[in-house]
């Protein structure tokens, strides 16, 4: 059976789903709000200081960086993105580690595919596609957690903060009680932050490191809070306190919303899974049935069109149930 017109239609449905993905996308609120965060960052940060710590640590996390890790950022895209997500997820997980279970994955289930009787085409790229993104999804579900449990009690941080200021004393000090009484997530960045004032980096540069290995808005108005007002001048204490408000009802406003989506997003789940439920189920009872999708060229490009149609269909759920606040 000749492949080419199978790639070509396979190619030519994965252009048109990514142009259809980027027709109705539109623009990107968060791209929008951190673009603004960065404008008002830069306007309040002292860049000279920051730049030359920050190309000093730069060499220090070079040096360390082992020989694993240099070889499996050979083979990885986008090492320098993969290598922040690592880092948000709390963990001592490196680049050789994420290699070895990605070429794992790969290795375990190409063998397994073709020990079922999968085409040899079809199982190298179901291999590749589990080898990529099953880690790739691990490591998101374990950033996703950490970042909600650090929102769930950062407005309690700050209103620690705020007590320590009213009692007299410094910004500096106060965080450093701060990760020290404060456990989790939030914790652990507050004693980061303090380490790394300890070795010369300035408040607003061990500040701005850690929101960007968070990516998170409640840490970045945290931020722009903090360098304000060092600028302008003020009651901090105050300003962190109505801060700290302002975030616990964007929690409960986020809750909410959650709870009215719910039903919807159940919804999209089960219409988007079943028919592969079903194809799975069919295929534990009859495997023979089932491979002509594999083998028949007709049945190849009604399977295809039908998954670039489940996709659209996934895309404006997707976004008919996810909301910007």
């Amino acid at each position: 059976m000749d492949l080419l017109p199978l790639l070509l239609l396979a190619t030519g449905a994965a252009m048109t789903l990514v142009l259809l993905v980027l027709a109705l996308s539109g623009p990107s609120g968060e791209r929008a709000r951190n673009r603004r965060l960065l404008a008002v960052r830069e306007r309040h940060a002292s860049a000279a200081s920051a730049t030359a710590m920050e190309a000093q640590m730069r060499r220090i996390g070079n040096r360390s960086t082992s020989k694993a890790d240099r070889t499996a950022a050979r083979f990885l895209p986008n090492v320098e993105q993969l290598k922040l997500r690592l880092q948000k997820t709390g963990r001592n997980w490196t680049l050789a580690q994420y290699g070895k279970v990605s070429l794992g994955i790969i290795v375990a289930v190409f063998a397994l595919l073709l020990l079922r009787g999968f085409p040899l085409v079809l199982a190298l790229l179901l291999a590749l596609a589990a080898g990529m993104g099953l880690p790739h999804f691990a490591v998101g579900f374990v950033i996703k957690k950490r970042i909600a449990r650090f929102t769930a009690k950062f407005p309690d941080a700050i209103e620690l903060l705020v007590r320590g200021l009213r009692s007299g004393l410094p910004i500096t000090e106060t965080m450093t009680v701060v990760g020290q009484e404060v456990d989790g997530p939030v914790g652990e960045e507050f004693r980061l932050v303090s380490d790394r004032m300890k070795i010369g980096r300035s408040l607003d540069a061990a500040l701005q490191e850690t929101g960007d290995r968070l990516g998170t808005p409640e840490f970045q108005f945290f931020i722009i809070t903090i360098a304000i007002q060092r600028e302008t001048g003020g009651n901090l204490a105050e300003t962190l306190a109505n801060l700290a408000d302002v975030l616990r009802k964007r929690m409960q406003m986020k809750l909410k919303i959650k709870a009215m989506s719910s039903e919807s997003k159940a919804s999209a789940y089960i219409v988007g899974s079943l028919p592969f439920i079903v194809f799975g189920m069919i295929w534990v009872i009859n495997d023979t049935y089932m491979q002509n999708f594999f083998v028949d060229p007709r049945l190849m490009i009604a399977g295809m069109g039908g998954l670039l149609w489940m996709g659209i269909g996934a895309f404006i759920m997707a976004k008919m149930v996810n909301f910007e606040i």
